[in-house]
């Protein structure tokens, strides 16, 4: 088995880089969305209702309960949350003695607490995503970081704890469980785009955020567009129980069909940290072996494998072609692939039904998950052996201790992501063992397992609905109101956004796909702009200037529904075409009756105002200068001078850090290991002092690894 270390120490800076992308994206918009002069203001969500403290925390797990105690409202207790995450994340990021279980505790805490008052704006099932990964990098996450310059050997136990690979595991059903589903949905929810193949066509233009190269990506050939869904359904459903094959290499193939799939959706979309955070649970799939992990000693060394060995290596390769055989197979005979030589196109369509597919589905969803048990199992018992080479009672026992624990953690998420993961064919969910249903109705509110499923159907067929607010000062000449990056204006270009996420603009892309009153929020969102809120205006256009009405706020304000499509190619100077559908909200003013009633029957009247708090406070007062000098930034401009320092920082320590020494001696190392190995004490003495004649030998190559 090769090892896992350097898999998992790339996973825990994958977590902390997501973190840190998630934390200061927010920081970026918590006025406007949350403030007192914002959209939802935040301090409406927490409201004492005379229960003791800690029952207050268990039902609401957050830590802006004691933002009163530091002198700060909701608002600013959500701002000090988010630096607090963006620094510790940082941190991490940067040094290894960061990665530390309660670093990533407080990381998951703080977000948590953050997603606990964020409504409909931290409705994603990214935010979910990664509170479930974050609590999983807290288990991950070693209790005592070795010394940089000490490497374990490859597969060694050296420095290593019995137990560092279980709650790894987990990560792995994670990653399961999200390509499983978001395969699985977009077939049960009887989508005719998706069961026509034809859904890519229409996915490109109408997604929320579309990047420059959505606008090529669309112009594809239409069989192009179909053979990628079929790929899609490929490695969303048929790769990923080669999660947990036998064979590496057949885990390795899984691991770059992920990776594919992410990164054109990172190319053609602008989500965010979400595929980011969904490659980061690829390093799962990962080992030692396969990132250079070994000693160029073994590396180097090859010796002729006994009888046994080669016989395993045999029935490894036989197994890994007949998988891709059945992989072949499978996609051409259930997609109906045929090659037209005359058009040099590849035809597909689906030859299944709806009716068989769901007896398929009920047929394996409880299969897969004893196929994670089974996996998990041996994992606990690889751990169990690893035990058993524990020289030392003393260490024998803490060690025990701790694979205790932590298995008893990863048996317990095991179950507790059952039920969430069954949703998606209801007849196993109601078969499944009562007490996972107890487990998981008892932590369900802090996230720690959550159900997936994305782009489960396909929107905008007959065109990408969009909002077009307009503001006017006679009700009569209408000016609209462009946002920074949702489509607007048919001239400007898609723009790139990631890995930060515009939520306003998002929830936007939501509201059009109905009516407005499914949407509360919006008229919240015109009221703020007929009062003239500049925290809200800084959502909408960070520059204030480039705000239509930033001398005075409008009189009335309307919106607009219209279909957007991608222009056609030879359109000079256009992205887009536009076509007037309907009016969205009806023009309003302030005091206007329909605006009050609409206000009066979302709850979204301004009852309690907020309380005067002393300005006089340090920390709020170091809150506000710092949010003045941040303000001028746009936020993607901010996150990706993060990435750039960071960047920078590690090519700094990677110049100026020490290094591990490189010299050593083939011959005399090759001379003592016979004697290694005939000595059947040797491994029992290997904690021991040396004896000077010996270690003088042993100890240049030990210091190497």
């Amino acid at each position: 088995m090769a090892g896992s270390r350097l898999p998992r120490q790339l996973f825990l800076q994958g977590v902390a880089a997501v973190f840190l992308f998630a934390f200061a994206s927010l920081y970026t918009q918590i006025p406007g969305l949350y403030g007192t002069e914002g959209i939802l203001p935040a301090r409406r969500t927490l409201r004492p209702q005379g229960k003791g403290p800690w029952q207050q925390l268990w039902e609401t797990p957050t830590l802006l309960w004691e933002a009163p105690r530091l002198g700060l409202d909701t608002a600013q207790g959500l701002e000090l949350l988010s630096l607090l995450g963006t620094l510790l994340s940082l941190g991490a990021l940067l040094l290894r003695q960061l990665r530390h279980p309660l670093v990533y505790l407080l990381l998951w805490a703080a977000y948590l607490s953050v997603c606990q008052v964020g409504q409909v704006f931290l409705y994603f099932q990214w935010d979910s995503l990664l509170l479930e990964t974050g609590f999983l990098a807290v288990l991950v996450a070693p209790l005592r970081q070795p010394p940089h310059h000490k490497q374990q050997p490859q597969g060694g136990l050296a420095g290593a704890s019995p137990h560092e690979g279980l709650p790894f595991w987990l990560v792995r059903w994670l990653l399961f469980r999200l390509m499983f589903a978001s395969g699985v949905v977009k077939l049960t929810s009887r989508c005719p785009v998706w069961w026509g193949l034809t859904a890519l066509t229409y996915h490109y233009e109408t997604q929320c955020l579309p990047t420059p190269a959505s606008w090529f990506a669309h112009h594809l050939p239409v069989w192009l567009h179909k053979l990628s869904v079929v790929a899609t359904f490929l490695i969303e459903i048929a790769v990923p129980p080669l999660f947990f094959a036998p064979v590496r290499r057949l885990r390795l193939a899984a691991f770059y069909a992920q990776v594919l799939l992410q990164v054109l959706i990172i190319i053609t979309g602008n989500y965010n940290f979400f595929n980011l955070l969904t490659l980061v649970l690829t390093t799962a799939l990962l080992d030692d072996k396969h990132l250079a992990a070994e000693s160029s000693n073994s590396r180097r060394k090859k010796t002729p494998a006994s009888w046994p060995k080669a016989l395993l290596a045999l029935l490894a390769l036989l197994l890994e072609l007949t998988v891709y055989g059945l992989l072949a197979y499978g996609t051409v005979h259930y997609f109906g692939l045929e090659v037209d030589w005359e058009q040099y196109a590849v035809h597909s369509r689906t030859t299944f039904t709806f009716h068989q597919f769901s007896q398929w589905l009920k047929m394996v969803t409880l299969p897969t998950m004893w196929l994670g048990g089974a996996s998990l199992a041996w994992e606990v018992l690889a751990a169990f052996w690893r035990w058993t080479q524990v020289r030392g009672w003393l260490r024998k026992l803490y060690t025990a201790v701790q694979l205790s624990v932590f298995g008893t953690a990863t048996v317990a998420m095991f179950l507790v992501s059952l039920v969430p993961y069954s949703y998606m064919e209801p007849s196993t969910h109601g078969r499944l063992w009562t007490g996972a249903h107890h487990l998981f109705g008892a932590v369900e509110h802090l996230h720690l397992a959550n159900s997936y499923g994305l782009f489960r159907r396909m929107t905008g067929l007959g065109g990408r609905p969009e909002v077009v607010l307009e503001g006017s000062y006679d009700g009569h000449h209408w000016t609209e109101i462009e946002f920074m990056y949702k489509p607007g204006n048919v001239s400007r270009p898609p723009p790139l956004v990631a890995p930060h996420q515009p939520r306003l603009d998002w929830q936007m892309w939501f509201a059009a796909l109905g009516p407005h009153t499914h949407s509360p929020w919006f008229t919240s969102l015109v009221l703020c702009l007929l009062q003239g809120k500049e925290p809200v205006i800084r959502l909408i256009q960070n520059d204030v200037a480039r705000y239509p009405f930033h001398k005075q706020p409008p009189t009335y304000v309307r919106a607009q529904r219209y279909k957007y499509w991608f222009s056609q190619p030879g359109e000079q100077g256009q992205w887009w075409r536009r076509q007037w559908v309907e009016e969205f909200f009806p023009p309003v003013s302030l005091g206007d009756p329909v605006l009050d009633r609409l206000l009066k029957q979302f709850d979204l009247q301004n009852k309690s105002p907020p309380r005067a708090r002393s300005s006089s406070n340090t920390l709020t007062q170091a809150l506000h200068w710092l949010r003045e000098q941040l303000s001028p930034l746009e936020a993607p401009t901010l996150l990706w001078g993060l990435i750039l320092a960071v960047g920078a920082i590690r090519v700094m320590q990677s110049l100026l850090g020490p290094r591990p020494s490189r010299s050593y001696s083939p011959p005399r190392e090759e001379k003592h290991k016979p004697a290694l190995k005939k000595d059947p004490g040797a491994a029992a003495d290997q904690a021991a002092p040396a004896p000077n004649n010996c270690n003088s030998g042993s100890q240049t190559p030990r210091r190497k690894k």
